[in-house]
């Protein structure tokens, strides 16, 4: 299995409630339906306010690489990353477990 984490910094002056941030937010929690490949997911706000933190992450899990790939190129996917990209950046990691 392959863990795929992702933490989200929304860009300077980019608020949760935004409606592209909103729009974005429901892209996310869509996919766990949309993407066969996922074992698991969660997707959900920071609750810390350390000037560390990040906003947002996910947390899933699929089976193997190939699985990792496929879910990276699925359309929903995609379409989710092309809007998280005009509010914020990211940083990933992915681990076997």
């Amino acid at each position: 299995m392959i863990r795929h984490l992702v933490l989200f910094k929304l860009n300077e002056g980019v608020r949760r409630d935004d409606p592209r941030v909103i729009a974005g937010v429901e892209a996310f929690e869509e996919l766990e339906q949309a993407i066969p490949e996922l074992r698991s997911w969660e997707c959900a706000w920071n609750i810390s306010d350390r000037p560390i933190a990040y906003d947002y992450a996910i947390n899933c899990s699929v089976e193997d690489t190939a699985a990792l790939q496929r879910y990276l190129e699925h359309p929903a996917h995609q379409a989710g990353v092309a809007q998280w990209r005009e509010f914020a950046t990211w940083v990933i990691a992915d681990y076997p477990f």
